[in-house]
């Protein structure tokens, strides 16, 4: 396993996040269980969870999950970097989500039960709250931090002024803030290279991108369709945007014929190509799919590779604003 530091911090984390969305909902705790074994002896040492994964009337299903392989031992929570997440509603009362100070609370409180933790290696918050002040929020963070609940903060779905709203009001109070950034990013989706990226380098922010497949999308998709083995890439963003993009996913897929190795494979080499990028998200539904990720660490892309892919899928041209401007 490849390991590298999230963004300027000094944490060691693998250059694979194993993301745990679907245990519970898709991948029963006997095999998240397997999974999450399988991910510790291969070495990933990352994982990625959130307080409403589970969904619906499930939520925290997932976290349970992860808290009862932890409460099997064996070195399993002192081996795991566990970063899990806050932000959308847990209920329907009141204060049950977002990011006010009372929600920050008792959210990491009932995060840790779940986790059966003492401690969150990473608590991120799922997307920008615009009616919570940032005094507010960084104060609650403190405090977490000060009681020893928390250990680093981060951030997913923020745009880059975001990040520097969050990062300038932290300076203010001499608060480290954030230490990493979860963006949606891959192939078809490069719209944070614009400005997310660059604030995170800027601010040394370690950027976890979610979705690296595109659901599915970018993992062999037309392959996969001819031999009847599509299964979940069927539906969701793959079938929405498979038709607008078949050209390019044929030209994705036959790139990838000529290198000989699997589309999924090289699409999360190409993050691990890409500057800022810490760790993408993988996540399996199987033992099989999590082998499969790990092949991606082993896929050099030449300089001519990265061109025919970029030709491929062009991204908005770079950073901003010459991306779009002189």
């Amino acid at each position: 396993m490849q390991y590298t530091h999230l963004g300027r911090t000094g944490l060691s984390v693998s250059r694979l996040c194993l993301g745990t969305m679907n245990f519970g909902p898709v991948t029963s705790q006997e095999d998240s269980n397997l999974i999450m074994d399988h991910a510790l002896d291969h070495g990933i040492n990352f994982f990625d969870s959130a307080n409403v994964y589970g969904w619906g009337d499930n939520r925290g299903w997932t976290e349970r999950i992860v808290g009862e392989w932890f409460a099997q031992g064996g070195g399993r929570r002192e081996k795991t970097v566990i970063a899990t997440k806050l932000y959308g509603d847990m209920g329907d009362w009141p204060n049950d989500g977002k990011l006010s100070a009372l929600n920050i609370r008792r959210a990491c409180d009932a995060s840790l039960k779940r986790l059966q933790t003492d401690y969150i290696d990473i608590y991120q918050m799922h997307h920008i709250d615009r009616r919570t002040p940032w005094d507010e929020i960084w104060e609650a963070m403190e405090v977490l931090r000060s009681q020893g609940k928390i250990i680093y903060v981060g951030s997913s779905n923020f745009a880059g002024w975001h990040i520097a709203q969050a990062q300038e009001s932290a300076r203010r109070r001499n608060f480290s803030g954030l230490s990493s950034e979860q963006s949606i990013y891959n192939l078809v989706e490069r719209t944070v290279e614009l400005e997310v990226l660059p604030a995170a380098q800027h601010y040394g922010l370690g950027v976890i991108p979610w979705s690296p497949l595109h659901g599915g999308l970018l993992g062999g998709i037309l392959r996969k369709q001819a031999e009847g083995t599509t299964g979940r890439s069927n539906g969701g963003r793959a079938a929405e945007d498979l038709e607008r993009l078949r050209p390019a996913i044929e030209a994705w897929e036959a790139l990838c014929d000529d290198l000989g190795e699997q589309p999924g494979d090289v699409a999360l080499a190409w993050l691990l190509h890409q500057p800022a990028v810490t760790a993408p998200i993988i996540g399996p539904r199987t033992l099989d799919q999590l082998d499969g990720g790990l092949k991606a660490l082993d896929i050099a892309l030449s300089a001519e590779t990265l061109a025919r892919i970029d030709e491929i899928f062009p991204g908005p041209g770079g950073t901003a604003p010459e991306a779009y401007a002189w």
